[in-house]
């Protein structure tokens, strides 16, 4: 394993112990991707990445933090930076769809 790799790992500690880490994954390289769209009434499904760029998402972060400014300054210190841009995107909060839709169904039930 290289040393960044490890600098990495061992940074993903520090946000677990500080609860921020919620989930990471590394992604496969984009030539193994599938791209599914909707067109004329079905589903449409072609190889690759959905949009061709120089970067590629190599991987996914999900981080527990108060607002924006908080997340990057936790990934700001994160050892992955100095290899490529790091991309930082609030999540949507669906809790009160998804316990509405749970009502729903049980009531229905």
């Amino acid at each position: 394993m290289s040393a960044r790799k490890q600098e990495c790992f061992a940074y993903d500690d520090i946000l677990r112990e500080g609860g921020h880490f919620v989930a990471g994954e590394a992604l496969q390289s984009a030539r193994k991707a599938v791209t599914l769209q909707w067109r004329n009434g079905k589903v449409s499904i072609t190889d690759g990445p959905y949009a061709e760029t120089k970067e590629q998402l190599g991987g996914i972060l999900v981080l527990e933090a108060r607002d924006l400014n908080h997340a990057i300054q936790l990934m700001s210190k994160h050892p992955g930076v100095k290899a490529g841009p790091f991309e930082i995107r609030p999540a949507e909060d669906l809790s009160a769809m998804v316990a509405a839709s749970e009502r729903r169904r049980s009531v229905t039930k």
